[in-house]
């Protein structure tokens, strides 16, 4: 008997499994690991908008049907979900109200001043996720210095409170001036409210993120606020779903940071994972990247509504804050991504000019692009991409969905009709246009970040990365493109693979003089006892990093720029090492610095890491120079003439082999669309390398 339960722990030791999940706009993304062996198994299924979670439960049976997996043998489980950024784009969240310091009532009309386009007579400003009716001023005010003027009228609080639950709030935001100095006042009134409206949640500026600039800290906590009862909602049944489902191990949330959180802490910070979908995918690219030798890496994520842009710099990828969360910025820590609304079910049209436009409406995952049979009459990029053949050769989304070229014909020959153009032709006008609109924005991008995108390798992924993203390369006379081997799960391998991250952020606002050092020194060590508190509680008890950066300027100036630092520098007082990288980071970025400026630390930043776990991958020995041959051969409408180009399987390309494009590479998750002078070969990895020889 002992014999034989050894030998069934040692069968579940063979059979231990990391998942990781992301939901998109149209499919839900599985990506499986056996950990013995290095096999992965991945999955696409369809999303149901109107029953958020129900799909999971749908592929975590289609992955027990197919590759054998119990989800009592799953050892880490990593969730991405769209439901907050989903609320605020929706409008959807909670209502809230929001208790200010009196005479502050109008924070959020004065915002900065800036309406979201200076250049259009039409431009109007989003309407606030809170009414102006449900702001309450309380009498309360700390000064600069963090310490107390006026204390807080409890009794303003409670009248407030009740005011507020009488209008139908569901919670309140409680924000103060200079409470990133000093929290109290905001913990005296978050009491107040508990007590006398015990019913309604609340959060507070400071805890959310206490960071100078009023503005920016409420709307953080109002975003926080919002998606709250849905976002804890949403993850209280996940857990429920997957203990019925017999999973042991703790689900764990994708962040904005590209690092993982658990499922507690996700209910109460809500806002740190509004943009886990899209960090995510950039973690899983970076990790792809490393493991090609690949340093300096532009990706490129297309799904059904949009298409993201992200640079991965000496193998890390790139962070920032102000993301914008639908019509609303975000200033926590984010992986920098670059969005916009080309997507493969980015809708064709015709303006009032007659000039034919792409996006951003889009057919989303109902009714979808018609060549999906699903409903929809609308011309899509994916429908373009059928019409001149690159799609419509084998089944899309692991045998979810079968192209109907006939569908997509019909679609855009109603466009190509109002343009004088042959539905071919129409169809490459579609595509022509959806890659001029991603060279702009990825143009910005490159020239926000100051890089020379001839030096970087493009990686696409997602359903539509591949089918677009040679061609936007060699616009850009990229030197390469990588294809891994599932592109399409890029998001979900990224939340596989993820540390434990935490941010945490202290404004000190001190020019760089010795005399500021003790203050900065203090910071220093309240965040990283912060940061190694924050790690224990999430469970963590492996190898940990602590990195820290601050937000610098110099002396009148009205932004900062983030610079990473040592924390030696700060213990042995090396003033100059700090100015110095100061300096060439504001040369990097402005290609200006002076020297002889004064400088201000604005805030100090920690990000606590704990490391993930080791993921390895089966990997097979090359067999070198070997020219593949297609599978057959199929008509493609290129640019202005049908060719007959090659078809391959991408699960028959083995390591070391070798073909010409233009090609199709067919594939479960994906179709690879390959320009005509590309020379592919396939590294140890089963990653695609895609050159443009002169």
């Amino acid at each position: 008997m002992a014999c034989a339960a050894a030998l069934e722990e040692e069968g579940r030791e063979r059979q231990d499994w990391k998942i990781g999940v992301d939901i998109g706009g149209t499919f839900i993304d599985f990506c499986a690991l056996e950990t013995i062996t290095g096999r992965v198994a991945s999955l696409k299924v369809l999303t149901t908008p109107d029953d958020p979670g129900a799909e999971l439960m749908t592929g975590l049976s289609l992955l027990a049907e197919r590759e054998g997996l119990d989800p009592a043998l799953v050892s880490r489980f990593v969730h991405g979900t769209t439901v907050g950024i989903n609320t605020v784009i929706q409008r959807r969240g909670a209502s809230l109200a929001l208790m200010t310091n009196a005479g502050f009532e109008d924070i959020l009309e004065l915002a900065r001043l800036r309406m979201p386009d200076v250049y259009s007579l039409f431009c109007s400003r989003p309407d606030h996720l809170i009414a102006r009716d449900m702001i309450f001023g309380i009498p309360a005010r700390l000064r600069a210095d963090g310490s107390e003027a006026l204390a807080p009228d409890l009794a303003a609080v409670a009248r407030a409170a009740a005011n507020a639950r009488a209008k139908g709030a569901a919670g309140i935001i409680v924000s103060f001036l200079h409470s990133w100095r000093n929290g109290a006042q905001e913990a005296a009134v978050r009491a107040e409210i508990e007590r006398a409206t015990p019913e309604l949640f609340v959060f507070t500026s400071s805890e959310v993120w206490p960071v100078i600039r009023e503005y920016e800290r409420t709307t953080t906590a109002i975003l926080n606020g919002y998606v709250h009862p849905r976002v804890a909602g949403y993850l209280t049944a996940l857990e429920d779903r997957l203990a019925s489902r017999g999973m042991r191990a703790p689900a764990l949330l994708t962040r904005s940071n590209g690092g993982v959180m658990n499922a507690a802490e996700g209910k109460r910070s809500c806002v740190h994972m509004l943009l886990s979908g899209t960090a995510s995918g950039v973690i899983g690219a970076a990790w792809l990247a490393r493991r090609a030798g690949e340093k300096h890496v532009l990706t490129l994520d297309i799904g059904g509504t949009s298409a993201d842009f992200a640079l991965i710099i000496d193998g890390e990828p790139q962070f920032g804050t102000g993301e914008l969360i639908g019509e609303f910025p975000l200033h926590i820590p984010s992986v920098a991504v670059s969005s916009m609304g080309i997507g493969g079910g980015s809708i064709a049209s015709i303006d009032s000019h007659g000039v034919l436009r792409v996006g951003p409406e889009s057919a989303g995952s109902s009714p979808g692009p018609a060549c999906y049979g699903r409903g929809g009459t609308d011309a899509t990029v994916t429908d373009a991409m059928a019409v001149c053949g690159w799609l419509g050769h084998s089944q899309m989304a692991y045998g979810q969905l079968q192209i109907d070229v006939s569908l997509a014909r019909a679609a855009i020959a109603r466009l190509a009709e109002r343009i004088g153009r042959t539905p071919e032709q129409a169809a490459q006008n579609i595509l022509d246009v959806a890659i001029s609109e991603m060279f702009v924005e990825v143009e910005k991008l490159a020239s926000r970040a100051g890089v020379d995108l001839r030096e970087f390798t493009l990686m696409p992924f997602g359903g539509g990365g591949p089918m677009l993203g040679a061609f936007l390369a060699r616009e850009f006379r990229m030197a390469k493109v990588i294809g891994p081997p599932r592109p399409g799960v890029v998001s979900a391998l990224g939340g596989l693979v993820a540390d434990l991250r935490g941010d945490f952020i202290r404004t000190v606002f001190t020019e760089l003089t010795p005399a500021a050092l003790p203050s900065l020194q203090s910071a220093l060590d309240s965040l990283t006892a912060e940061g190694g508190g924050w790690l224990a509680k999430q469970g963590h008890g492996g190898p940990a990093t602590l990195n820290l950066s601050a937000d610098m300027r110099y002396v009148g100036q009205s932004f900062e720029i983030e610079v990473p630092l040592l924390a030696k520098w700060l213990s042995e007082t090396d003033l100059e090492a700090i100015e110095q990288a100061f300096h060439a980071m504001h040369a990097r970025l402005y290609d200006f610095h002076d020297p002889d400026g004064e400088i201000e630390i604005v805030n100090l930043r920690l990000a606590a890491i704990g490391e993930g776990p080791a993921v390895e991958l089966a990997v097979e020995a090359p067999e070198e120079g070997t020219r593949m041959r297609p599978e057959r051969y199929i008509p493609v409408f290129i640019g202005t003439a049908t060719e007959e180009i090659g078809l391959y399987r991408r699960d028959l390309l083995r390591p070391g082999g070798r073909f010409s494009g233009p090609a199709i590479v067919a594939q479960e998750d994906t179709t690879f669309a390959i320009p005509p002078g590309t020379e592919v070969a396939v590294d140890r990895h089963l990653n695609l390398q895609l050159t443009f020889p002169e």
